[in-house]
């Protein structure tokens, strides 16, 4: 059985998703979260960048007390690309040795529950451009942004289809997309 493999980012109209908590604003409220709760819901496996991943390493594990987040990140699987090499990396990480792609088609053959890619932007990009991740979700807030975007101007023209779409309360436009054909 093969394992699905998301991704879920938070986007300014723009198409800026570097540093959300610069254009969130007050655009996360409670729809949002039990959306990321939902989407969250039987994931056991998370593919990281490592520089997320040392961000979140330092901030998650003494932020556990009562945080949904939390309770999900801290005992998740990490799969950390890093050019490191591989091993142990702590809080329950593991360095990705080799080809990302090849890692992650693997993985979804290995083990029981889903796996979501949490970024970096590049990771998600690669990820998602070569087939590995089967559902992008994107949180557009109602907010222009400044950084950068997700598809840039490297990436050629690509079709995709609109698997869901909802809008919250708080005005957020949330997109799940899969490659086309």
């Amino acid at each position: 059985m093969t394992r699905s493999v998301t991704a879920h980012l938070f986007c300014a109209v723009n198409g800026v998703v570097e540093s959300p908590d610069k254009f969130q604003f007050d655009a996360f409220g409670p729809e949002e979260g039990q959306l990321m709760g939902a989407t969250l819901a039987g994931v056991t496996d998370v593919v990281i960048g490592r520089v997320l991943w040392q961000e979140w390493s330092e901030y998650w594990p003494p932020h556990a007390d009562g945080d949904p987040f939390a309770a999900f990140i801290n005992p998740a699987r990490k799969h950390v690309l890093t050019s490191a090499g591989g091993g142990d990396l702590g809080w329950n990480s593991t360095a990705i040795d080799g080809d990302p792609v090849a890692y992650v088609r693997d993985l979804t053959h290995a083990g029981e529950g889903g796996i979501t890619v949490a970024g970096g932007i590049e990771t998600v990009r690669t990820l998602f451009l070569a087939g590995v991740v089967d559902t992008l979700t994107l949180t557009v807030h109602p907010a222009v942004g400044t950084g950068r975007r997700l598809f840039d101007d490297s990436v050629p023209v690509t079709r995709l289809n609109l698997v869901d779409s909802t809008v919250t309360s708080a005005g957020n436009a949330v997109l799940t997309y899969s490659l086309r054909g």
